[in-house]
């Protein structure tokens, strides 16, 4: 693991990635690095924060995070409680700000966060005396997710500066393209955004982003290619003519991938919906595509995120 002295200097919660620079991402990046060999071994568990207890405070639903969280925790030997939206006092008329003071009563030492809507783990975080780590609110950012794309870029390519990385789908709703287009052209990437006129942020390019509306113009020459669906819940149902046409016009096949590298990554933060964004062959493609390897990383990248955040009260 690495010195804890180098993490005095982070920030107390983990929000989003706008606040923290390159060397911080490479040193959190390179604590992750070595959980990934523990965690491919027969004993994955330790007890660095043996005693600390997290919560994960989830207000909107979720598989890939909020597990990748409990199984960090719990290899760290961190004491991990779940609570859901279905189960919290919010279904029964509760505010946000009440749930965050009885959650912070309960003296955990980590809260990770998840919530529909923008600025939420925010407000929790100005009120609980906890470590708080958003795990995605609303349309605003998702930092974990952007790192451990990140971490899973770099098990498979030498740097990320100077790659051409290419994110494709809903970019006007996605939490995960804002921070990841935050954290990969402030680590020197090259990234282009690619979606229909209804799923393009207005002046999105003052982020440092080459815009385009073609997928085969938008893939061509890439590293990396990284789909997002379309997120109905937050869009609407009138963002697109038809589940038909998107994919004709916008989804990944192996016929638009061929325009890319030959050793192009093809990346999905999941859930994917299949015939849509992306076409199963691809998704299964065991020479291109790392979705499977994101769901790894997520793991070991959250735990170095937890020893970050903890350490220097260890």
């Amino acid at each position: 693991m690495q010195s804890r002295t180098q993490f005095l200097s982070w920030p107390k919660h983990l929000l989003d990635v706008d606040g923290i620079d390159a060397a911080k991402i490479q040193a959190i990046l390179e604590v992750a690095q070595g959980y990934i060999a523990r965690n491919r071994a027969v004993d994955k568990k330790h007890s660095i924060l043996k005693g600390r207890t997290l919560i994960n405070a989830f207000f909107e639903n979720s598989t890939r995070t909020r597990t990748s969280f409990e199984l960090a925790g719990k290899r760290l030997g961190m004491d991990v409680i779940n609570i859901s939206a279905s189960a919290s006092s919010i279904s029964k008329g509760e505010t946000l700000l009440d749930t965050a003071l009885t959650l912070n009563a309960m003296h955990a030492d980590a809260i990770v966060v998840r919530h529909p809507s923008a600025g939420a783990v925010q407000l929790i975080a100005e009120k609980v005396n906890a470590h708080v780590i958003n795990a995605g609110d609303g349309a605003h950012a998702h930092p974990t997710q952007a790192l451990l794309d990140a971490l899973t870029i770099l098990q498979k390519k030498p740097r990320i500066e100077g790659l051409n990385i290419t994110i494709c789908g809903d970019i006007a709703h996605s939490r995960v393209a804002r921070s990841n287009i935050h954290l990969l052209t402030k680590l020197g990437a090259h990234v282009t955004v690619v979606a229909p006129p209804t799923l393009m942020p207005a002046q999105v390019e003052r982020y440092g982003v080459r815009v385009c509306d073609n997928i085969r113009d938008g893939v061509a020459g890439a590293d990396v290619v990284m789909m997002l669906r379309i997120q109905f819940e937050r869009s609407g149902s009138t963002v697109i003519a038809s589940v038909r046409d998107y994919f004709h016009r916008y989804g990944l096949s192996h016929a638009v991938l061929a325009t890319a590298k030959p050793d192009v990554l093809v990346m999905h933060p999941g859930p994917m919906n299949r015939g849509v964004e992306i076409d199963s062959a691809v998704a299964d493609d065991l020479m291109h595509s790392a979705i499977l390897d994101q769901v790894e990383m997520g793991v070991a990248l959250r735990q170095a995120v937890l020893e970050m955040m903890l350490s220097e009260h260890v």
